[in-house]
């Protein structure tokens, strides 16, 4: 009677901490509170029908039966639940299984060779090892795991395989053709399965992890190319102001001589042409300096190429989250001002233009740039980040990045002939301020 009511309640122990273990890992598309809730709805009756039918058929048939009577189950409900989808889903789903799996097999083990089948060794090691994988999961996994969901888009199909390989080949070697301690020959291969499995999963996250710091590295690369585009359009800036004070020196001697001559004709004319000539060599874009540092510098770099790049800037002078921005216009031109040197290679029309505007309490930004008629990038999808291949450049996330801490949303597409981004930021007026 002990035995069957320690099996029973370690049996739901078990099928509690693997939503625990799963739901550490994985990204729903509700709020905490919801993803909850749904899950004790859902899910409990899932358990008691597995404990009713371990009671009613018995270890060996229900651990032949669990793929069907669990696993399905709980895929189906998460896979709905879920943020992601494909590989990404599939593998942390079955990462989670398998390693609960795993405990439940080792304790199972334990109980039989060194407990006596009385289930006191299984319930005691269940009630430990659970927490501790959920600890380790919690301090160590979590954060960096959730991380890499987000920064790197390729190779979770073939990890994701793996894993279900596994959890399938666990399944089969406990349960089929018999229950796996009545067939004590094939007790070796079954332990080094067991011992093989950690070690896979450590590869199988140390390589993602590898992946995870090179993501990291290439945004910090990102940010020091931003910086050093920020610092070299001040430095132009300083430069200009440092010609602009000595030109004007002369400037102001040779007025000086022309009033001092009374020759008030002439020093009007002489004013008209250096102040048509100043407007000439420099322009403001806006008011804010920071901004017209960087439209300054792209204008620079598309001119020297003879591509038209066309500006409409229509933004108040009230006081703007620049640092955001500037990471918003920097990764943008650059990205449209790459394509147009793709297009201008090829023969093929080069053309960029950027337009903003204050409305209200949003700032709307879309720049555009001719790219090849292959590119089709649909709404909604975040293009490749490989500078080599398509033409909108490597700066995406970034902008992405940037556009969300500004409480605002970015979409990018293309439409005939053009590939466009959109940015919308939050703010403006007093709103604006309390983002500085």
């Amino acid at each position: 009677m002990q035995t069957a009511f320690l099996r029973e309640v370690s049996i739901l122990w078990c099928l509690f901490h693997i939503l625990i273990l799963f739901m550490l890992l994985y990204r729903s598309r509700f709020s905490r509170k919801t993803t909850i809730l749904l899950t004790v709805l859902c899910m409990t009756p899932v358990g008691l029908a597995n404990v009713a039918g371990l009671y009613l058929l018995g270890a060996e048939r229900m651990g032949k039966l669990f793929y069907l009577t669990c696993t399905i189950p709980s895929l189906v409900f998460y896979y709905l639940m879920s943020k992601d989808r494909k590989g990404r889903f599939l593998f942390t789903f079955c990462v989670a299984d398998t390693v609960a799996y795993w405990i439940i097999i080792v304790t199972n083990l334990l109980d039989y060779y060194a407990g006596g089948g009385r289930c006191i060794l299984m319930f005691i090691g269940r009630l430990i090892l659970f927490p501790l994988v959920e600890w380790y999961a919690y301090r160590r996994i979590r954060n960096p795991y959730i991380e890499l969901q987000d920064s790197v888009e390729k190779g979770w199909n073939i990890f994701a395989a793996m894993a279900a390989l596994y959890y399938a080949l666990l399944i089969a070697m406990s349960n089929f053709p018999s229950i796996i301690t009545s067939r004590p020959h094939d007790m070796g291969a079954y332990l080094l399965v067991l011992i093989l499995m950690p070690m896979t999963y450590a590869t199988i996250f140390s390589a993602l992890y590898r992946q995870l710091l090179l993501y990291r590295k290439k945004q910090e690369d990102r940010l020091l190319v931003e910086r050093q585009q920020q610092l070299e359009a001040q430095i132009e800036n300083q430069q200009f102001i440092r010609r602009l004070q000595h030109d004007m020196r002369a400037h102001i001697v040779t007025l000086s001589g022309l009033l001092f001559a009374e020759k008030t004709e002439e020093a009007q004319n002489y004013l008209q042409k250096l102040i048509s000539g100043q407007d000439k060599t420099r322009q403001i874009y806006c008011g804010n300096p920071y901004l017209n540092s960087v439209f300054s510098h792209y204008v620079m770099k598309f001119g020297e190429q003879n591509i038209p790049f066309h500006l409409d800037i229509q933004i108040n002078e009230e006081r703007l989250p620049y640092m955001e921005l500037c990471q918003i216009l920097s990764n943008g031109l650059e990205n449209a001002y790459d394509a147009s040197c793709r297009q201008k290679e090829a023969q093929l029309p080069a053309e960029a233009q950027i337009q903003m505007r204050s409305r209200g309490d949003w700032l709307i930004i879309r720049m555009k740039n001719r790219c090849r008629e292959s590119l089709c990038v649909e709404k909604g999808m975040m293009p490749d980040t490989d500078k080599t291949g398509p033409e909108h450049g490597f700066g995406m996330r970034t902008i992405a990045d940037a556009t969300q801490r500004l409480g605002g949303e970015m979409v990018c597409f293309t439409q005939g002939g053009f590939f466009i981004l959109d940015v919308m930021a939050r703010g403006g007026g007093e709103a604006w301020a309390e983002l500085i």
